[in-house]
């Protein structure tokens, strides 16, 4: 059975970092696309940063550059997506996701995990 669980979520003032994890289990990330996404109250889920596992290349929607990074550790089978200067208007659910590789990882993925809350106050 494959899980993806996100954990890291919180509340945190206007400025502040939050560090979220993605681990899987009965999954391997090793070749395979894992995203970040978001999705803040009455709006829809938008896309936040990509990795292709095999070569840790990454992709970032253009709103997210500079603020927020895609990183993995192999070893531990786990994508982090690093938060910084974070807004207010940056509160959302944050889920992760995993899938087969597509041109740009921008393909459909196969496996989302439930997501972790954050919280940013100003």
């Amino acid at each position: 059975q494959v899980q993806l669980v996100e954990s890291g979520g919180g509340s945190v003032q206007a400025g502040g970092s939050l560090r979220l994890s993605c681990a899987a289990s009965g999954y391997t990330f090793s070749d395979k696309c894992v995203g970040w996404f978001r999705q803040a109250p009455e709006k829809e889920r938008e896309g936040i940063a990509r990795i292709y596992t095999g070569n840790g290349l990454t992709y970032y929607a253009d709103s997210m550059k500079g603020r927020f990074t895609i990183f993995q550790d192999s070893a531990k089978n786990t994508v982090y997506l690093q938060m910084d200067s974070l807004k207010p208007e940056d509160t959302a659910m944050y889920s992760c996701a995993a899938g087969r590789v597509s041109p740009l990882c921008s393909g459909g993925y196969d496996y989302w995990g439930q997501g972790t809350q954050v919280t940013v106050s100003s």
